[in-house]
């Protein structure tokens, strides 16, 4: 599987904040054609049974939880409760259609016999040498070891799945930017979430709220829409926050391959090339996407460097076959990854820095613009002022539980 490399300074920059390292994606607008087939399967229906097992992990007083957050501002102010921790691991269908077994973390407030509402926490970016940063690990390195836990503690039942390609499923590939996978692996974790509340007597209201940034965003936003389009009788959205995802695949494509100047997340981009031409059953070699001698070396070492400039690394062709809008199968790869053009219902709040050159604003504006044009009125765009992709993590943090809060 080809993969991105991402420098480890970047990668660990912002796990307390569930930042997350990166989505990346991209996309060319192109010509009407039937786009292939999504080979992941449509949401399983409610009836069938979904959580497979359950363990406790740990309970957690309150003072270790402000203490995970000691460095953040405020942040330890939010702890109200204990938690309990759990790993999940439940059933759900692979890009494939065939079903597995796949993982998350379930964080569970311990706060007496009131109703609590869930939370659906997607993460950010996790390289798969990475892989105990995964939610189900609950490890120091991880999003929901510090920040979500602490978001729990102020009283969710936070949901945090793995995605395919981490923990239980950690021996398949993960679809990485795959707007289908991520929202049916995320809604499947609810679905097991909600059977493991049943049968431990964890009382539920009707309350359902999304959160994630970076391929959290990307993954927040997928989730959003299926849950009001597919699965509306089971959830109901109640408020949803995502940050810095890319929405827009198909102008983040001429946006790469048009760039003259340095792109810092290339190596990245390569992973989602890789995801594409793998799930939707195109199969070109390395050769056809890169130049030499790149295409070699990363064929032989995927984690190795790549070059910054779009030129360089990636093949004429390839390029000229986006940006001439000729290359139907890709195309239409990216256009069934486009998520940003449809009509949310529920109240959703759009956050991205302004200088984000990791995953450009425009995929937010982009987003908040074909939303409300088609009606949406409770779609908010919410821009963090001079923030790039990694320093806009902590304003994302505080805002986005300020919105959601409102909906409590």
């Amino acid at each position: 599987m080809l993969l991105s490399h991402l420098p480890n300074s970047l990668a660990r920059v912002t796990f307390l904040l569930w930042a997350g390292i990166g989505t990346i994606v991209g996309t060319g607008c192109a010509k009407e054609t039937a786009a292939p087939q999504p080979t992941v399967a449509a949401p399983t229906p409610a009836a069938e049974t979904h959580l497979v097992s359950s363990t406790l992990i740990g309970e957690y007083p309150a003072s270790v939880l402000a203490g995970r957050v000691a460095t953040i501002p405020l942040a330890g102010a939010l702890v109200r409760y204990p938690i309990r921790v759990y790993r999940l691991t439940y059933t759900t269908r692979n890009t494939d259609g065939n079903t597995i077994t796949a993982s998350g973390a379930l964080l569970v407030p311990e706060a007496g016999a009131q109703p609590l509402p869930l939370l659906s926490y997607q993460h950010g970016t996790i390289r798969p040498d990475d892989e105990d940063r995964a939610p189900s690990y609950y490890s120091a390195s991880s999003e929901v070891w510090s920040a979500v836990s602490v978001l729990a503690s102020t009283g969710y039942i936070v949901s945090a799945p793995d995605y395919i390609g981490y923990g239980a499923s950690k021996a398949l590939p993960h679809p990485y930017e795959h707007a289908a996978s991520l929202a049916s692996a995320s809604l499947d974790m609810l679905r097991a979430t909600r059977e493991f509340a049943a049968k431990e007597k964890l009382p539920l209201n009707q309350k359902n709220f999304l959160l994630g940034y970076s391929e959290g965003g990307f993954a927040t936003l997928a989730l959003h829409k299926l849950l009001e389009e597919k699965a509306a009788a089971e959830f109901t959205v109640t408020a949803s926050a995502p940050g810095a995802g890319a929405y827009h695949k198909s102008v983040f494509a001429d946006y790469i391959l048009r760039a003259d100047k340095p792109l810092s997340f290339l190596s990245t981009y390569v992973w989602v090339l890789d995801t594409y031409n793998r799930v939707y059953g195109i199969n070109r070699g390395f050769a056809y996407y890169f130049n030499q001698p790149w295409a070699t070396q990363l064929q032989a070492n995927p984690f190795g460097p790549v070059p910054e400039l779009s030129a360089e690394l990636f093949a004429a062709a390839f390029r000229q076959g986006v940006l001439g809008k000729t290359d139907q199968p890709l195309l239409s790869a990216f256009r069934a990854n486009d998520i940003h053009d449809w009509q949310p219902k529920a109240p959703l709040a759009l956050f991205h820095g302004t200088a984000d050159d990791y995953v450009p604003f425009f995929n937010s504006q982009d987003a908040y613009n074909a939303m409300r044009a088609r009606g949406a009125t409770q779609v908010e765009l919410r821009p963090i002022a001079g923030g790039n992709h990694f320093t806009s993590a902590t304003t994302y943090t505080l805002q986005a539980y300020a919105f959601l809060a409102q909906y409590y």
